[in-house]
């Protein structure tokens, strides 16, 4: 029995635009990070980069199950003394939802320069209008 790995230049790439109104967050950005990934193909290699583009809208319509929006706390450095942040999700989902959302993508894809590009193939947007409607995404059911 032979395994098939895919080239790069077999590798064809389609879009797909997830609605993230009334879904929960997290749930939302496993998908995403599957289809980044390209781990629902046939042809998955996990040393190459042979994932979609994913288009999420409605991320400001996300919500956070249990007490997450009250307990989670977001942290970030700014590089100096003493300069650590926090900022509870109640705030961030309320100003920057799709930043929370992209956060929560990046989380679930690796820290390796495969995961960094899979994160430039995605476009996250608060609102129900999106700039790709160019490239005809496919809606993708969660």
């Amino acid at each position: 029995m032979s395994t098939t790995l895919a080239k790069n230049s077999e590798i064809e790439r389609k879009w797909y635009l997830i609605d993230a109104a009334g879904k929960p967050l997290g749930r939302v950005a496993a998908q995403a990070a599957v289809l980044l990934r390209g781990k629902h193909k046939v042809n998955y290699t996990p040393n190459v980069d042979c994932g979609d583009h994913v288009v999420i809208i409605n991320c400001d319509k996300a919500v956070l199950t249990g007490k997450k929006l009250i307990q989670k706390v977001h942290y970030h450095h700014s590089g100096w003394v003493g300069g650590m942040k926090a900022v509870n999700y109640k705030t961030l989902m309320a100003t920057k939802s799709d930043k929370a959302m992209t956060l929560a993508v990046k989380g679930m894809l690796p820290g390796n320069t495969l995961g960094a590009k899979a994160l430039t193939r995605l476009r996250v947007y608060k609102g129900a209008e999106h700039k790709n409607a160019a490239q005809k995404p496919e809606t993708y059911t969660l």
